[in-house]
């Protein structure tokens, strides 16, 4: 014969009960330190109208720049706002077309991204800023890679900064000759 208390309703309350506690204490610890963490979204931006091409990149993990090309000059630019003023304060120039070996008269193609980047720091107060942005011109089949030598210090005091962008490296990506664009 079987037990009156198993075949109570509250044998039935306690076991959910039970169940319920166990699944919340595994959620919870699944939740606040295992895989179900919460992940901080990082989204960059890339358009392009006409002659000029914009995209977004973090330099650390508190204010991202942005950079425009300009496909008819090559000129590669970035900027970024001061955390403490909101005010573009830090600003970068270099020009792309010598690197890319680019004749102007041959009508260039340019597309341009950025990707993150963790390139080991050297001392000093200028640092790698945590994005690269890849620049590719489609008629050459070359793209080069930049990144900002990043200031945080001035950044967090509010002081302007000027510099240049630091070419990385330039590859070939296409190895096929394009017809009429030789």
């Amino acid at each position: 014969m079987r037990n009156r208390w198993m075949e109570s309703r509250e044998a039935g309350l306690v076991g959910g009960m039970i169940v319920g506690v166990l699944l919340g204490g595994v959620l919870t610890a699944a939740i606040t330190g295992g895989a179900l963490a919460p992940q901080q979204a990082h989204a960059v931006a890339t358009d392009r109208y006409e002659n000029f091409a914009i995209c977004t990149g973090p330099m650390d993990g508190d204010i991202e720049g942005i950079y425009f090309l300009d496909f008819l000059t090559g000129d590669l630019r970035a900027a970024v706002i001061s955390v403490q003023t909101g005010k573009f304060n830090s600003f970068y120039e270099y020009n792309v077309l010598q690197d890319l070996e680019i004749d102007l008269s041959k009508n260039p193609r340019f597309l341009m991204v950025t990707g993150g980047a963790n390139i080991r720091r050297a001392g000093g107060q200028l640092q790698p800023a945590a994005s690269i942005v890849y620049v590719a011109e489609l008629t050459s089949g070359k793209v080069a890679a930049y990144m900002a030598p990043w200031a945080r210090q001035s950044q967090n005091s509010g002081q302007g900064f000027k510099g240049t962008l630091v070419k990385l490296d330039v590859g070939q990506f296409r190895t096929a000759a394009i017809r009429g664009q030789n």
